[in-house]
C-alpha cells in the first residue's frame, strides 16, 4: 500500500488520487475499484482499464504530430536536424554525448 487512509486524510481537501492499480486492489487504502469516492475532502479515482477510456483519436492525433515532428528532421530521407530552425533548437535536449538545451543543463547543475 503506497497511500494510507491517514495519509488522505492529510492531504489538502480538493486534491485528487488518481489510482491506475485500482483493479489489483489499488496503491491507495481507500481506493474502491471501479467507483470514484470522496474521502476526507479528496477525490479517489478507482478506475480500471483507464488506457482503454483514452478516445481512440487521440491516439491518432499524437501519431500524427510525431510524424510530422520526424519528418520536419528528416531531409531526404536522412535525420538531418539543423540547429538553424527553433522547432529543432528547442526540442534537442542532447547531441554528441552533451546536454545542449540551456533549461535541461542548469535543471541538472550545469552538466
Amino acid at each position: 500500500m503506497l497511500i494510507t487512509g491517514k495519509m488522505v486524510g492529510g492531504m489538502a481537501p480538493g486534491s485528487v488520487i488518481v489510482d491506475l492499480a485500482a483493479e489489483r486492489g489499488g496503491n491507495c487504502e481507500l481506493t474502491r475499484p471501479e467507483a470514484t469516492v470522496v474521502e476526507h475532502g479528496v477525490t479517489i479515482i478507482g478506475a480500471v482499464n483507464l488506457a482503454g477510456t483514452v478516445p481512440h483519436h487521440a491516439s491518432q492525433l499524437y501519431a500524427r504530430n510525431v510524424t510530422a515532428f520526424f519528418l520536419h528532421l528528416a531531409k531526404d530521407g536522412k535525420l538531418e536536424p539543423s540547429l538553424e530552425d527553433e522547432i529543432t533548437r528547442e526540442t534537442l535536449l542532447t547531441r554528441g554525448g552533451e546536454v545542449v538545451h540551456p533549461r535541461v543543463r542548469d535543471a541538472l547543475g550545469g552538466a
